[in-house]
């Protein structure tokens, strides 16, 4: 078992960091600047700058293996790079989800025309694009639920539902929705469901409103959204009718490994905040740094972060070598183990820095924020442990008699 980065992503890795202190990190403050005075889902140009000097790097879809030829393992590093600053790094790399799943289900069950349509700028960053799955009136974590109908008119197919917690949906720039619903429900459970592509500007598709994540607006928002007798051609449709499940299913492991990475990423942010503060705040006549809790709660973090790194990178190993239905369990597994570790180190920081740490004048607050809600979205903590439960007991342990 063997983790170590190729040559490419060692270079690779060196270069994101340049551009991180060079470019990312600087640019956060404009960036908060240019939102508190257009809005809080405005595109600040700054971006497109990034976009374009992330491009002269040859920074630019490093998620996808047939683009950048980099392993899970190679492109795990660099997503826990990008997590120092998970609001601006990732789209300025153009890996930002939701649209790396999305590219990832195009490149694997689109057409020739839905790949040149939608595929291609997605891949160019010229456009941004959501995934409507999740509903606010089922448990929408067993895809099986979803109420959402595509009923087949002639040459069209009609939809008719509600989806919230839409990720992207508030960003102007956002022309795409991967939508899934159900096209046969006399069918076997796990092929009741379709997937079919929503341009947003169709006759019937309203985004109700945006969805905060504990107060924090992001730029691309969480929406609730409505479709109502939505016409779309039948040559929208992913794949075949039945195939939605199938194509979730595909979609959703290597993007576990991303986000575990970026947690990752914020959790080692966290931990540079809290050692320069423990270094530098003075109380009861010495730094905070001499006194023996708090290096504890430094040690303890240090700890956490390298077994969750560990184990992340042996998920991503497993999907390199058996694909993600070989790695099931071990995808589960991170989805739970790494935003836990993350909002607690996250934590500790806070705790270091006190009242400011709760404040906006750092990245804590939304980092806690974020890390918190990681651990719903993609499936809830208790869904992905129920996956790992079920995976141990089929185990026969052989030191058992």
């Amino acid at each position: 078992m063997d983790f170590s980065l190729s040559a490419s992503a060692e270079e690779t890795c060196e270069n994101m960091w340049g551009f991180m202190r060079e470019h990312v990190l600087p640019a956060e403050a404009e960036w908060d600047r240019y939102l508190r005075a257009h809005g809080d889902h405005a595109h600040p140009p700054i971006m497109e700058d990034l976009k374009k000097e992330a491009r002269s790097r040859g920074l630019w879809n490093l998620f996808l293996p047939s683009h950048s030829g980099l392993s899970n393992v190679d492109y795990a590093a660099i997503a826990e790079i990008s997590g120092w600053s998970p609001v601006i790094a990732p789209e300025a790399i153009n890996c930002q989800a939701p649209d790396t799943g999305n590219m990832e289900t195009l490149e694997l069950f689109a057409t020739q025309e839905q790949r040149e349509q939608w595929l291609e700028p997605l891949l160019a960053g010229e456009i941004r694009s959501a995934f409507a799955m999740t509903e606010p009136e089922v448990a929408s974590s067993d895809a099986t639920n979803i109420t959402t109908q595509i009923v087949r008119d002639g040459d069209e197919y009609v939809i008719n539902g509600r989806k919230w917690w839409i990720s992207g949906a508030a960003d102007e720039r956002c022309t795409i929705f991967i939508v899934m619903g159900k096209t046969d429900q006399n069918a076997p459970s796990h092929r009741q469901q379709s997937m079919i592509l929503v341009p947003r500007d169709t006759p019937g598709v309203t985004v109700e409103r945006n969805l905060p994540i504990f107060g924090f607006n992001d730029q691309h928002g969480h929406c609730e959204i409505s479709f109502s007798d939505v016409r779309v051609p039948v040559e929208n449709l992913l794949a075949t009718e039945g195939d939605g499940f199938v194509i979730s299913q595909a979609r959703l492991g290597p993007g576990r490994i991303h986000h575990a990475m970026r947690a990752i990423g914020m959790a080692e942010r966290a931990l540079a905040l809290m050692l320069e503060r423990a270094q530098s705040r003075v109380a009861f006549g010495q730094q905070l740094a001499e006194f023996a809790n708090v290096q504890d709660l430094i040690a303890q973090s240090r700890i956490d972060i390298d077994q969750a790194r560990l184990h992340v990178y042996h998920a991503a190993w497993l999907i390199d070598r058996h694909g993600a239905k070989g790695a099931r369990s071990e995808i589960s597994a991170i989805k739970v183990s790494a935003p836990a570790m993350a909002t607690r180190v996250i934590d500790r920081a806070i705790e270091v820095f006190g009242g400011m740490g709760a404040s906006n004048d750092t990245p804590l607050a939304y980092f806690y924020a974020w890390a918190r809600v990681l651990r719903i979205v993609d499936g809830p903590d208790a869904v992905h442990r129920r996956t790992v439960a079920r995976a141990e007991l089929k185990r026969v342990s052989r030191h058992v008699a």
